[in-house]
């Protein structure tokens, strides 16, 4: 289901605007436009839509065209032309009442500034948004004071925001967001100001903060090591354009264009990569239906050394080996109970690549991969060394 969907928004500044709306129409660059009309295009012709529950990263330049483009979702800043629909509603078309209604309860903002009030304690500034929308007092404490212990801040709700680092600050900014309970949250350049460990600790929060809370996240980034690590999927904009949307995995296989190439050209993909990316389908045999001669069937089916034994619904027991099923046959088991072994490493499928290598370098078998406990697929070291030395080549071409 689409949260947000976005229709032919155009954002453009200065005089001239219906002109400068027609050249637009007709596919003129951002450029060319200024150059006739004096008009400049903030947002060109955008179209998007975002699912509920995603983490939706909008990345770009310094002037791609990024932050006005978020700030029109919630008219902010007011679209010149196209439609603009939260759970179905034109957004374009409200008015004011209806406007302040949407910013109220279903959409928030988290700043770079963390716009936090300096004289109200953590607490109290937590509980802002909820004040807005007069919830009661004793009941907004509540949920500012969960908001903060989601946030690991809890301890922190009596003093002020100067006693704070910068790290804790921006935390309690997206605490109040949460506080709110507002369906969408809007996240502007939120962890830029921030130095790389604290980032990475924020990232970290996001995106445990939303594996519990499941919101609808607009992410705004200049840094595309974030937008990987962060998003389910990306939007790439260049001079007011949106360049290419996709998964990472989506961007760093087929990019939409050289602009886009040069963006990951120095992507480090064991830091990108998961297991999920570069698995693959696992031979599988049910233990306790199959006996040992489709096991050695299925191998010789397959040109495989082993299967991985799995009972229904895709539950992992263990592996099997060509030796393992003809013993069993030398014993005349009728079926794999006995032959299987169990000492198989498992991964999630989201884990790196990089935290992949150590694991895989050190098992003597393939390792399965799991997802909701269960089997969804399997590492063998072959195809991980193949994923990198595609990397390797990549950059070697790169250079030349």
């Amino acid at each position: 289901m689409a949260k947000i969907r976005v229709e032919n928004v155009s954002k453009i500044f200065g005089k001239k605007i219906t002109q400068a709306e027609e050249l637009v129409k007709k596919g003129k660059s951002k450029s060319t436009i200024l150059k006739e009309t004096g008009a400049t295009v903030g947002v060109y012709d955008a179209s998007f839509e975002v699912k509920e529950g995603e983490i939706f990263v909008i990345m770009g330049l310094s002037g791609s065209g990024k932050s006005t483009l978020v700030r029109l979702l919630n008219r902010l800043i007011e679209p010149t032309t196209g439609q603009i629909y939260i759970n179905d509603a034109d957004v374009s078309k409200m008015n004011k009442t209806q406007l302040r209604q949407v910013r109220r309860n279903s959409i928030n903002m988290v700043f770079q500034n963390f716009g936090l009030f300096p004289h109200q304690t953590i607490l109290k500034n937590t509980e802002y948004g909820l004040k807005v929308r007069g919830v009661p007092k004793e009941e907004r404490k509540v949920k500012a004071e969960k908001a903060l212990e989601n946030a690991g801040l809890i301890d922190f709700k009596d003093q002020y925001p100067k006693q704070l680092s910068g790290g804790m600050q921006q935390r309690v900014g997206l605490a109040r967001a949460l506080a709110n309970d507002a369906e969408i949250v809007l996240m502007d350049e939120a962890f830029s100001a921030l130095d790389p460990l604290i980032r990475k600790e924020m990232q970290d929060e996001l995106l445990e903060l939303q594996q519990n809370m499941k919101k609808t996240i607009i992410f705004i980034t200049h840094d595309l090591n974030e937008a990987l690590r962060i998003g389910d999927r990306i939007a790439i904009m260049k001079d007011g354009q949106i360049i290419q949307i996709g998964t990472g995995e989506e961007i760093l296989t087929n990019p939409a264009d050289e602009y886009v190439s040069s963006f990951i050209e120095d992507i480090d993909r064991s830091k990108v990569l998961t297991a999920e990316n570069i698995m693959v389908k696992p031979v599988t045999i049910n233990p306790a239906h199959d006996g040992p001669k489709m096991a050695l069937k299925r191998m010789k089916d397959e040109q495989v050394s082993m299967v991985l034994a799995v009972t229904p619904p895709k539950q992992l027991v263990g592996y099997i080996t060509a030796d393992d099923a003809l013993r069993c046959a030398k014993e005349g088991q009728t079926n794999l109970i006995n032959c299987v072994q169990q000492d198989i490493l498992t991964v999630p499928h989201d884990l790196l690549l990089e935290e992949v290598l150590p694991i895989i370098s050190d098992s003597k078998t393939p390792v399965a991969v799991m997802k909701n406990d269960q089997l969804v697929g399997v590492l063998i070291r072959g195809v991980v060394i193949e994923a990198l030395a595609k990397e390797t080549s990549a950059e070697v071409t790169a250079h030349e």
